[in-house]
């Protein structure tokens, strides 16, 4: 009974979306020349599988793939059917990035800045930079995706635990990129964009590929980029690390899930997981990380519950074929709730400094606690990149609908 209801809730949040995956006018369609063809039918969305189910499948996937060729040549698979399902199979041309940057704000060890950047001709990916105090050259880049938190009291990147990690990475010793997703933060709240478009998915993965291209841009340490967010955060981060080769680390939060697909249209409202003649899930996405280092972090209370059993154990399975049975790892909290907080941060930050050279000390006690005090929960419009100083372009496009893919 449970079931049936969360999959009910779930498509109804959908339904916007894939109601309009055809209903674009015909001025529409001819603005977007990578528009990805989506056959409903063939969407899995949210519990698409009971947990039966997606541990049949990973049972039988395993026989697929017996050696290192046999896994590229699967994972070479879902990646060219997640950009083609996107519609990003051939990548429009990459404009300037044009950054605004606002005023740099400086507290206890590290340093705040917001900043926008054009992903797409007058689309701009808002968010904030958080940077050590004295910061040197080619630091180690952190991408922060969010998941669907949406009350303004406790909102996106926005949320106080959101604010805590960004500064303790940064701390460390990081360039940490948080960004907010698509129709969230000030362009959502100033203008007419929306989560719950039929592309949400596409821009939203295009602007995670254009946020590497801009630490790139601030001279971060090209092999050392990770990502790291919590559930559709968490989505966001195993599509990216399996389409784009620079993410160096992995550490999806809360998502990773055998037999759920993600409830939204921005995880699972294009055919990205099945065809006519193929079927994925999320564990084989999240392994496509393979053989870089990935950390997989779940609970008791939600769709990971059962990760220990199923789904870590497929993934060691992968990255044994790699020799790297070590490079991959699970953090298990069996008495915690969905999201990103104390008890995760606290086995994301040593793995993070293991793989990309950060001195965790600056954010982790000796005793394992962590170090947070003296970080400063700064309010929302104070994270907006656009004010008086820094006026919203007027080139900037203010909806969904005007975007155009060329």
């Amino acid at each position: 009974m449970k079931t049936d209801l969360l999959q009910r809730f779930l498509l109804l949040f959908m339904l916007p979306g894939l109601l309009a995956v055809n209903s674009c006018t015909s001025k529409e369609k001819k603005n977007s020349a990578n528009v990805a063809q989506t056959d409903s039918t063939m969407l899995c969305v949210g519990y698409y599988w009971n947990e039966a189910e997606g541990k049949e499948f990973l049972e039988k996937q395993r026989r697929e793939y017996t050696t290192v060729e046999d896994w590229k040549r699967r994972s070479e698979q879902i990646r060219k059917q997640i950009l083609k399902g996107t519609g990003l199979e051939k990548f429009p041309k990459k404009c300037p990035l044009n950054p605004i940057f606002g005023d740099k704000r400086t507290y206890e060890d590290y340093q705040v800045q917001n900043v926008a950047f054009e992903s797409l001709p007058g689309v701009y990916v808002t968010g904030s930079l958080y940077t050590p105090v004295n910061a040197v050259k080619n630091l180690p880049g952190i991408l922060n995706t969010h998941g669907h938190w949406a009350e303004l009291d406790d909102y996106g990147r926005y949320r106080p635990d959101a604010q805590k990690r960004f500064a303790a990475m940064a701390r460390t010793g990081a360039m940490v990129f948080a960004y907010d997703m698509v129709g969230y933060g000030q362009l959502a709240q100033e203008h007419r964009w929306i989560h719950k478009h039929p592309e949400s998915l596409k821009l939203q993965l295009w602007n995670s590929i254009r946020s590497i291209d801009f630490l790139l841009s601030l001279g971060v340490d090209p092999e050392r980029i990770a990502i790291t967010g919590a559930s559709g955060g968490g989505t966001q981060a195993f599509l990216l690390t399996a389409v784009d080769d620079r993410i160096a680390v992995s550490v999806p939060v809360v998502q990773v899930s055998a037999h759920f697909f993600g409830g939204c249209v921005c995880e699972s409202g294009m055919q990205i997981h099945k065809t006519d003649n193929f079927q994925t899930n999320n564990v084989e996405i999240a392994a496509c990380a393979a053989p870089r280092p990935m950390l997989v972090v779940s609970d008791g209370d939600d769709w990971t519950k059962n990760t220990p059993f199923v789904e870590y154990p497929h993934l060691q399975y992968i990255y044994g074929l790699f020799n790297e049975f070590e490079t991959v790892e699970n953090t298990h909290l069996p008495a915690d709730k969905h999201g990103y907080d104390y008890n995760k941060r606290v086995a994301v930050y040593p793995f993070l400094a293991k793989h990309l050279g950060l001195d965790v000390t600056k954010a982790v006690n000796p005793d394992g606690s962590l170090i947070e005090q003296n970080i400063v929960i700064e309010d929302i419009e104070s994270l907006y990149p656009f004010d008086e100083k820094n006026p919203f372009p007027a080139h900037g496009i203010k909806t969904n609908d005007a975007v155009v893919w060329d």
